[in-house]
């Protein structure tokens, strides 16, 4: 059994049928050409500007729609909400982006004691979100990525809270939302049997290996509004050599 190619084929088909809640899900893509695209982050978004990374991926997928956009990278590993806070206005606010993705939680929680509590996360996170908007800077929201392959786990539990508020937060202030994590654990219980247990999406359970990143673009470019084919189009072009 050609286990690469069944997963490749189980996570295409969950990127096209998931829709999240304030996805654009018409053909009529958000982004418009020349636009430019800030990437917040932490060190799955600083690794995301390789050739298989999400950044590369989802501006490529952009551009197989017929949308020329630029991306900012903005990922930091290590940081947390705090730290994202006390660095937007020079990472993204000063380079005058038309959009934001902000991919936030993972350290917040898995960081433990070092970690951001709840309460100030929802307070960072906001903060974020207003001073974006306030600066006419739209945002995609990601939920946070699992910790760990394995959902029950203590950490994941820990997470599932901080998502909530980003789901509800992007209804609150009408952001898009891109949730990762919920189509990250349904890539995984998807998976076929045989597959590498624990590193479907992820190199060591948190850092995205090529099929993660895959997910994750999937993921970005659905809630910016791409179609089914628009979609399976990009992931043609991810493809080719």
């Amino acid at each position: 059994m050609n286990t690469p190619s069944i997963l490749r084929r189980t996570l295409t088909c969950l990127a096209l049928a998931a829709v999240s809640v304030t996805t654009l899900w018409a053909g009529e893509i958000a982004v418009k050409e020349g636009q430019k695209i800030a990437f917040m982050g932490d060190s799955i978004t600083q690794g995301g500007t390789g050739p298989t990374g999400y950044l590369t991926l989802t501006i490529k997928g952009l551009e197989s729609a017929g949308i020329k956009a630029t991306a900012i990278p903005a990922g930091i590993s290590g940081h947390k909400s705090n730290d994202m806070l006390a660095r937007l206005d020079r990472d993204v606010l000063s380079k005058k982006p038309d959009w934001m993705t902000l991919s936030c939680g993972v350290n917040d929680v898995w960081h433990g004691a070092r970690g951001v509590p709840l309460d100030q996360y929802k307070k960072n996170i906001t903060e974020i979100v207003e001073k974006c908007q306030a600066a006419n800077v739209k945002v995609m929201l990601l939920t946070a990525t699992m910790i760990g392959e394995d959902e029950p786990n203590t950490n994941n539990q820990k997470l599932l809270p901080y998502n909530e508020f980003l789901r509800t937060l992007a209804k609150e202030k009408n952001c898009l939302l891109a949730d990762l994590n919920a189509d990250m654990q349904a890539a995984i219980t998807a998976a076929p049997a045989d597959s590498p247990k624990g590193n479907l999406l992820t190199s060591d359970g948190v850092h995205m290996n090529p099929a993660g990143y895959r997910m994750m673009a999937a993921t970005v470019l659905k809630s910016f509004g791409m179609s089914v084919e628009q979609l399976k189009a990009a992931k043609t072009g991810w493809e080719k050599k």
